[in-house]
């Protein structure tokens, strides 16, 4: 099992590459060079980020039920 530490490492890489897939999508939009399913593509891998981004908050300060 991960310690805090390397929750946090892995955490800061996946919201980096999560921001770095916003850049290239809002690119490929702006510069018309628009393929469809590579966008698709993207924003799939994109969503998958942000749910193991959320797992990893979850699992460094999960929810107290009071």
């Amino acid at each position: 099992m991960l310690d805090n530490k390397d929750l946090l490492k892995n955490l800061r890489l996946l919201e980096e590459e999560h921001r770095d897939l916003d850049e290239v999508i809002y690119e490929l939009q702006q510069n018309k060079t628009i393929n469809l399913m590579q966008i698709i593509r993207l924003k799939k891998k994109k969503l998958y980020l942000k749910d193991k981004i959320k797992k990893l908050k979850y699992e460094l300060e999960p929810d107290i039920i009071a």
